[in-house]
């Protein structure tokens, strides 16, 4: 029974392979969504000069008609559309995820709570406190505090070594509830880097056709240089896009985990103070 796993641990497991099958599927969809905006969104017959041309590539977008000119960037701009979805869906998952880890209350407040309870040396009103805020930060704090109270009755242990045993604690339950905030973010991080490669791929195809365009004998086509430049600049655009949203969502997440982290720590220490200046 002393090295059973913690009750949370099946949970944590279960929450773990629900956020992977959520990654899983949510990347080909995206894509299939990125692709069905490009052909019936975009690729729409109103957006272009010529709507009833049977081939779109042969007509001009409608002065001013983004849609119609994205259509013009080809095959690249479904897929950098997939990845720009991708980020707004997995954005939305980890701020929900965080949301959630954070608890009912604000974390100030109730760090601010559990301090004060410890100061007055009430666990038990600390442990009803956990139970109210609910959260992975609550959880942790909630772990300290089971701890706390069993080295209260442990006669075999001095006070340093109860301490260290709290800290550890703490630090286990850490372990176990932290990995689940930053699970997905790997995708975003990732889509920071693929998006400005993709939308690179596709102005690296954008100017063989411009340059193509230049290649013909006698004059120069100028419509097969215009689409090639066109086709360029918006993937160019596209997966610029793409990146610097993800960026910014990515540091927006992290500094989130970063904020619940350091609330973890400060109640962690609070912890351990607590029970080394009322224990010696």
């Amino acid at each position: 029974m002393a090295n059973a796993p913690k009750p949370t641990t099946v949970k944590k497991e279960s929450s773990s392979s629900a956020s992977n099958l959520f990654a899983t599927l949510t990347i080909p969809i995206c894509i299939i969504i990125g692709i069905c905006v490009y052909k019936f969104i975009f690729g729409d017959r109103g957006n272009f000069i010529d709507g009833a041309d049977p081939d779109l590539h042969e007509t001009l977008p409608k002065v001013g008609n983004y849609m119609g000119m994205a259509y013009k960037g080809g095959v690249i701009v479904p897929i950098l559309l997939g990845m720009f979805l991708m980020v707004i869906v997995f954005s939305i998952e980890r701020m929900i995820v965080i949301s959630k880890a954070t608890g009912k209350s604000g974390l100030d407040s109730f760090v601010k709570k559990i301090q004060a309870l410890l100061n007055s040396n009430n666990i038990e009103a600390a442990i009803a406190e956990c139970d109210k805020q609910e959260g992975s930060v609550a959880n942790v704090i909630k772990s300290g505090l089971r701890k706390y109270r069993e080295m209260e009755v442990e006669p075999n242990m001095d006070t340093d070594q109860k301490c260290l045993a709290i800290q550890k604690d703490i630090e286990e339950a850490t372990t176990l509830e932290m990995p689940m905030l930053e699970q997905n973010l790997t995708v975003i991080a990732t889509l920071v880097s693929v998006g400005t490669l993709t939308g690179l791929l596709g102005t690296v195809t954008g100017m063989i056709k411009a340059f193509g365009g230049l290649a013909n004998s006698g004059a120069p086509d100028q419509a097969a240089l215009a689409t090639g430049i066109s086709e360029a600049l918006i993937n160019t655009a596209t997966g610029i896009g793409t990146s610097t949203f993800a960026i910014i969502m990515y540091n927006i997440l992290t500094s989130k985990i970063d904020k619940l982290t350091y609330a973890i720590d400060e109640a962690g220490f609070s912890i351990i103070q607590t029970y080394a200046s009322t224990h010696k």
